[in-house]
């Protein structure tokens, strides 16, 4: 009996171990995995670093953010839908994209997109030559 009883206390301790060791290993990726996606919202990095090429996108006015940047991963313009949508969220742009066609290009940051897609056309244009004068 004492080695039945011995047996058994040592399973159950192998069994708690493993359990430990389990939850240690699901917090710790958890917590990676949290810390990666925090610091991609804020190291807003293009696609492409260099010669990205320019996609035309059209954005209607029934389209919702999580609509626009499901189509912007799908056209290759951003990495993560998911991302896109915090990045937007946290934007100085929040709520202001306006529907339009718009030429967006792998070489820009999604804050560089939403900036472009909350402008009403040719705003960033007229600013640009109205500082000349």
């Amino acid at each position: 009996m004492k080695a039945g009883h011995l047996i058994a206390a040592a399973i159950e301790m192998v069994i708690k171990v493993v359990v430990i060791a389990a939850a240690i290993i699901f917090i710790f990726r958890g917590a990676t995995g949290a810390y990666e996606f925090g610091y991609r919202v804020f190291a807003d990095e293009p696609m492409s670093v260099t010669g990205g090429r320019t996609i035309t996108v059209g954005i209607s006015e029934a389209m919702k953010i999580k609509d626009i940047a499901k189509m912007l991963e799908e056209k290759g313009l951003i990495e993560d839908a998911n991302l896109f949508i915090v990045q937007e969220l946290l934007s100085a742009h929040h709520n202001e994209i306006v529907p339009g066609i718009y030429d967006l290009s792998t070489s820009m940051t999604a804050q560089e997109m939403i900036a472009v897609m909350s402008a009403p056309s040719g705003e960033e244009e007229e600013d640009g030559e109205g500082g000349e004068s």
